[in-house]
């Protein structure tokens, strides 16, 4: 892929944004986002919603920012920079969904991911019924990829999900909340259907699956995923290209990911090569 060409004859890559929470361990949220947007060779800024006190062993304690600091934030990087892509991460409460939501409206940007971060892989629930109606109601419509894993699909869909034709239902459920497309992670499934993908438009729909790695060092993929397709969009990549290819890229930082503390540790990014056009 060729970058333009500055004046300063230095090449000027896309610039994207993450709309997330920092993990103060550097596995996942806007940590994994930034590592991601670097190995696309994208410039990565950040709105920061939340900030964490977490290790691999687990979160301590998560403080959100106010709708004012969010808005602050919006407001200085779009003052000055144009978002090419962005994608949106944890969002704690309605306030905070329902301010994003109203920022990104004045975008006009169509390459929106959303992440709806609101239960764990292991189902763990992370927000209240508030927070996953403002979701569904401001956020999720603007969508153009959505990626809910099986038990955030399970919420949306109001669907329980337990083998491959439940999970092509929820994705059809889904899309009449309004995105444009739905990438409903089988990460959570199991048996055959672990690390399975539904993908689904209004006009297509697509089983996607890749090698599966066995590894309990997982801390950050579903927020490397979503950033990797931020990342190919703003590559001028179509939206199940962009996914495809963000697949492949965390298989490998998958299979580089790495033990440190005592838990879960998290994605190797910076051990995958720049990723092919």
């Amino acid at each position: 892929m060729q970058l333009p060409i500055a004046s300063n004859s230095q090449t000027v890559p896309p610039v994207v944004l993450t709309v997330a929470g920092s993990d103060s361990g550097g596995g996942a949220g806007i940590q994994a986002d930034l590592r991601t947007f670097a190995s696309y060779r994208v410039h990565g800024t950040v709105v920061v919603t939340a900030v964490t006190a977490q290790n691999t062993l687990g979160v301590e304690r998560v403080d959100a920012l106010s709708p004012e600091s969010v808005s602050a934030q919006f407001h200085a990087l779009v003052s000055d920079l144009k978002i090419q892509a962005l994608k949106t991460g944890v969002l704690v409460n309605a306030p905070l969904v329902e301010t994003v939501a109203k920022h990104l409206k004045t975008l006009n940007l169509s390459n929106i991911v959303v992440d709806p971060v609101m239960v764990s892989r292991a189902g763990a629930v992370f927000v209240d019924s508030a927070t996953i109606a403002a979701l569904k109601s401001s956020l999720i419509p603007q969508a153009l990829i959505l990626t809910p894993n099986r038990y955030e699909a399970q919420i949306l869909a109001d669907l329980e999900i337990t083998n491959l034709a439940t999970m092509k239902t929820a994705a059809q459920k889904i899309l009449e909340l309004g995105c444009q497309s739905v990438l409903v992670k089988g990460g959570a499934m199991t048996g055959e259907l672990r690390g399975l993908d539904v993908w689904a438009s209004w006009q297509q729909l697509e089983i996607l699956q890749t090698e599966l790695i066995e590894t309990p060092h997982t801390h950050g993929s579903g927020c490397t995923l979503a950033a990797a397709i931020t990342a190919n969009l703003a590559w001028g990549e179509t939206p199940l290209t962009a996914i495809q290819k963000a697949k492949d890229f965390v298989t490998q930082a998958l299979k580089h990911s790495y033990p440190i503390g005592a838990g879960q540790g998290p994605l190797g990014h910076f051990y995958v090569g720049f990723p092919s056009s």
